[in-house]
């Protein structure tokens, strides 16, 4: 079992944290596994604890672009919270580990019990607006490898790990490039000793040197985490990242 908790969950107040829990059940997130799909109904919410989830928008069907990261700081299935039985994006499960989940009508009834779960919940889909805007402006006018090390440091938040497991496939995927593309920016990060990168591993070698190799919409989430959060990065709180 992780240990640590999820913020959102470890935020409440005790009594509606207790009454959460005893709700949710305890699983391991395997990555490659789709939470949910655009259009579909969420059976479950899942609330990270050392697993991460990708939220990934399609276009045609084939093209993919990774918008967003989940991770302990936040849940996957926020739109439940305001009305949506559905959510417009992908939650691809891309670091291993523990989550708690809790079936959506449950956490519909929950949600009408207190404010506390409600009012966490507001201040969490903020977060995941302010992100999918940071997204779209950083897919369009930003480079690969500024992008690529903003990818990484979110893994590595979310992972409170400087390891992890990525493989050129997934990040072309999830940064809508071609794989060459990854190639080169994940080399040239390699040749200023800023990462190692061997068959999907990956070793964050100069965090500081990444930060300032990425472009700064990783710094402008980080600002939104510690504004509405209280913590400069999701992964800060547990002193592990």
């Amino acid at each position: 079992m992780a240990d640590v908790e999820n913020l959102l969950i470890e935020r409440l107040p005790q009594r509606e944290r207790v009454r959460l829990l005893a709700l949710c059940e305890l699983v391991q997130l395997q990555p490659g596994t789709r939470l949910c799909e655009p259009g579909e109904a969420a059976r479950h919410v899942y609330f990270p604890l050392d697993g991460f989830v990708a939220l990934v928008t399609t276009l045609d069907g084939h093209r993919a672009l990774g918008v967003g990261m989940v991770g302990r700081e936040g849940m996957v299935g926020a739109p439940l919270g305001i009305g949506s039985a559905a959510t417009p994006l992908h939650a691809l499960v891309q670091g291993r580990g523990a989550a708690r989940r809790m079936q959506a009508s449950r956490f519909r009834r929950e949600l009408a019990l207190g404010k506390a779960l409600q009012l966490a919940l507001d201040r969490y889909v903020h977060i995941m607006l302010a992100q999918l805007a940071t997204a779209a402006a950083c897919t369009h006018f930003h480079l690969v490898s500024p992008r690529l090390a903003r990818w990484l440091l979110m893994s590595a938040d979310r992972a409170h790990a400087n390891s992890f497991h990525l493989t050129h496939e997934l990040l072309a995927y999830m940064l809508g490039v071609r794989r060459a593309g990854i190639t080169y920016a994940a080399r040239e990060l390699q040749q200023r000793a800023l990462i190692r990168y061997h068959r999907g591993e990956i070793h964050v070698l100069d965090r500081p040197g990444l930060e300032a190799a990425a472009c700064g919409c990783y710094a402008a989430d980080r600002l939104v985490y510690d504004t509405l959060l209280g913590v400069s990065r999701p992964g800060a709180a547990s002193g592990l990242a």
